[in-house]
C-alpha cells in the first residue's frame, strides 16, 4: 500500500557531505511527521532528525549544526542534507513516516535503509 524508498547513501571522507532522499508512494492521503533514524554497528537505532507537515524540525544533539532535514510535500519526499560528516556518523540510515492512507488509517512506515560510511 505505501512504500518508503531511500537513496543517496554511500562512502564519503570525513568532512564531506551527502544528501539522502526518501520518497513515499502508494495510497497516501496525507503525511504528518517524516524523519530519519540511524543504526550503527553494535548500537541502538536512534532518531537523527524529524520534520512535521508544517515544517517544524527536531534534531539529535549530535547532528545539530551539521545536518538539515527538509521536505517537498508535493513530491511526498523528505531529505537529509549531511555536512561535515564524521566517522561516528557511519550507520544505516532509515526513513520513517507517519502516513494516513486513502482509507483514512494511519500507520508508521519504515524504509529499507541506506548505508552511509564515513571513512578515509
Amino acid at each position: 500500500q505505501v512504500q518508503l524508498v531511500e537513496s543517496g547513501g554511500g562512502l564519503v571522507q570525513p568532512g564531506g557531505s551527502l544528501r539522502l532522499s526518501c520518497a513515499a508512494s502508494g495510497s497516501i492521503f496525507s503525511i504528518n511527521t517524516m524523519g530519519w533514524h540511524r543504526q550503527a554497528p553494535g548500537k541502538e537505532r536512534e532518531l537523527v532528525a524529524a520534520i512535521t507537515s508544517g515544517g517544524s524540525t527536531n534534531y539529535a544533539d549530535s547532528v545539530k549544526g551539521r545536518f538539515t532535514i527538509s521536505r517537498d510535500n508535493a513530491k511526498n519526499t523528505v531529505y537529509l542534507q549531511m555536512n561535515s560528516l564524521k566517522p561516528e556518523d557511519t550507520a544505516i540510515y532509515f526513513c520513517n513516516a507517519d502516513i494516513t492512507t486513502i482509507s483514512r488509517y494511519i500507520f508508521n512506515y519504515w524504509g529499507q535503509g541506506t548505508q552511509v560510511t564515513v571513512s578515509t
